[in-house]
């Protein structure tokens, strides 16, 4: 085998890591949920769970991938022996981010088809009436959806095959910049709105009327989720790190990049939609039907919808990386595939099966008439599927083996090694073995309905 790649510096990490964990979760997913549960206390209790329970997570997976040098399969081979159930542990992380990039891309595809739209000025004189028919028409589009499915995968698949250097990390310090200036120009024009200051009350006014206890467990699910744990993304990454690199000071810059942008993205779209006269509580059609509306009616907004759109594009590349990179490290380690070999195969195979994902909107085996039979339609099962059972169980998995059965020399070493909040060590490990699995498992039994 070839030696371990590594990245080219800590900054490299960074970007590629905050990448992975930026995606549509933090600009479409973090807005909506937010509008739903009334802003604030809502905002309040999220940063909390990032703190409490997905950072604690995130240390947890680095430092595995680190102290492997090693993909999720063979990490846990190496640390827990060959015939080890923790094994499966790896394998489940290789299969999450699998089954996500295979419905993601189809999101994805919608973003590359509204920056499209946008750049081509075809959403100026659409009427508000006609941004929902729009976005049905793209959704139940074979064509369409298969079409900007094949492009997304193919430049995921090609930044990849890159390698480690030249593909992720070279790229991540694109992407990231580039993302972060679209954020800065719509943050700019956010503050410029009437709209901005019901934003800001709204953001970070403490008002419980609309929160609930789901509305909590939701906080603390998209905490964790929004940070890419549990898919062996953060592993992957970690594993690519020097041994004398920080690991807790990586994972607090990563935490607080992701969570910056987060709520950076709600002050875009918040100011927007109020100085609209629009509701906060949008839900899922937020970004694709509301935010497209809003922008359709201010002026200079043929301008900023198109860097809108390309934003998400950008935050669904970089997070679309690390997920094919979990399966091609994968197969690289475990098959001694050459990096080629395993990005063609990985890439082509999720490829394929996010086909059914991209023929989810139409009446045929994958749509309607699968949701008559199961309830849901292909995607949405598949996005069942993830969210609800194998990212938090791939999340436990990764706590518990962590502070429960791992070698205490490795995990205490690696910690430390490298790092200026050794003082934080104690801290961690009680959160990780107590707090964190009481809260995945809170999270899971509300996702799948038991509570």
């Amino acid at each position: 085998m070839e030696q371990r790649a590594h990245w080219g510096s800590r900054l490299g990490f960074i970007l590629a890591a905050a990448g992975s964990a930026v995606g549509l979760g933090n600009i479409w997913k973090f807005p909506y949920i937010t509008g739903e549960n009334g802003g604030g206390a809502f905002v309040a209790i999220y940063l909390l769970c990032v703190a409490l329970v997905g950072l604690p997570v995130m240390v947890a997976e680095v430092l595995i991938g680190r102290s492997t040098q090693s993909s999720p399969v063979r990490a846990f081979h190496k640390l827990a022996g060959a015939g080890s159930g923790w094994v499966g542990m790896g394998w489940l992380g290789v299969a999450a981010s699998f089954v996500i990039l295979s419905f993601y891309s189809v999101v994805a595809g919608w973003s590359l088809h509204y920056t499209y739209l946008s750049l081509t000025g075809f959403t100026v004189n659409l009427e508000p009436s006609q941004f929902e028919p729009l976005f049905q028409s793209a959704f139940s589009s074979p064509t369409l959806n298969i079409g900007w499915h094949t492009v997304f995968m193919g430049l995921t698949m090609a930044v990849v095959l890159g390698g480690v250097a030249k593909g992720v990390e070279r790229w991540s310090r694109i992407l990231m910049p580039g993302l972060l200036l679209m954020m800065l120009i719509l943050l700019i024009n956010g503050f410029t709105l009437d709209g901005f200051g019901k934003a800001v009350d709204f953001m970070f006014g403490f008002r419980t009327d609309k929160l609930t206890a789901a509305g909590a467990l939701e906080a603390l699910g998209h905490a964790f989720f929004s940070l890419s744990l549990g898919m062996g993304a953060m592993l992957t990454y970690g594993s690519y790190l020097r041994k004398d690199d920080d690991i807790m000071g990586a994972s607090i810059t990563i935490t607080v990049l992701d969570t910056a942008i987060a709520i950076a993205a709600s002050m875009i779209l918040f100011p927007l939609l109020f100085t609209q006269n629009m509701e906060a509580a949008q839900g899922p059609g937020l970004v694709f039907i509301s935010i497209p509306i809003a922008f359709a009616q201010m002026p200079g907004g043929a301008f900023l919808a198109p860097i809108f759109f390309g934003l998400l594009v950008f935050a669904a590349l970089t997070s679309a990386i690390a997920m094919l990179e979990v399966t091609t490290s994968s197969f690289i380690d475990v098959q001694n595939w050459t990096r080629k070999k395993a990005t063609l195969f990985a890439g082509g195979l999720i490829f394929v099966i996010g086909i059914p994902s991209a023929l989810s909107g139409g009446t045929d085996l994958f749509g309607a008439d699968l949701e008559a039979v199961i309830g849901k339609n292909w995607f949405d099962a598949f996005d069942y599927l993830a969210s609800n059972w194998m990212l938090p169980l791939g999340g436990l998995g990764i706590a518990i083996y962590t502070a429960w059965r791992m070698n205490e020399a490795i995990r205490h070493d690696h910690f430390l090694a490298g790092s200026k909040l050794q003082v934080f060590y104690k801290a961690w490990l009680f959160l990780l073995k107590f707090l964190v699995p009481v809260g995945i498992i809170l999270v899971f039994l509300q996702a799948v309905g038991l509570i």
